[in-house]
């Protein structure tokens, strides 16, 4: 559960900072660093928590990313896998370093601890306009991969239910 709580509560928060709150001011503030404190729960959670919730079960290796393009390039549905795949792993470390990157450079940017200010809005700018591409591309690919696999991705993440090879398991 502490993983689909902290996934769609950093994507409330992440929705409301880019359409809502207005740029610098305290309630962009205070979602943006409640949305990096979740975001580093959910890494501490990857070292310690639950079997598919864990970096040793999805994180992305060379061997594991080769294995799951040749499967697509092959359209073999052969390895499904009740965590993330190599690449929904991949998206995911992107979004979480993105969002860490966002919590950084506001912080450093509001506390002026750096003289160039204007740098760091660059930077943080660039970082939050980033989001405007990952965030239709991961829901795209869970759509894509939902129809590729006959699974319904986006239900197991908000049920913690997910079918594989017509069985019914439970991954969080």
């Amino acid at each position: 559960i502490l993983v689909r709580v902290t996934h769609w509560t950093v994507a409330a928060g992440i929705m409301a900072n880019l359409l809502f709150t207005e740029d610098g001011s305290d309630l962009h503030q205070y979602v943006g660093y409640t949305v990096v404190a979740l975001v580093v729960i959910r890494l501490l959670w990857g070292l310690v928590g639950t079997r598919y919730a864990r970096f040793t079960d999805f994180f992305p290796t060379p061997v594991r990313i080769k294995n799951h393009l040749a499967d697509l390039r092959q359209r073999r549905n052969d390895e499904q896998h009740l965590g993330h795949n190599p690449l929904a792993a991949i998206m995911v470390l992107a979004l979480w370093a993105v969002i860490i990157g966002l919590g950084i450079s506001g912080y450093l940017m509001e506390s002026e601890i750096l003289g160039n200010k204007d740098l760091l809005e660059e930077v943080h700018e660039l970082l939050a306009n980033s989001l405007y591409l990952l965030i239709p591309l991961h829901i795209i690919s869970a759509i894509v991969m939902s129809y590729w696999q006959r699974q319904n991705l986006i239900k197991s993440m908000i049920t913690g239910n997910k079918q594989v090879k017509d069985q019914r398991s439970t991954v969080e």
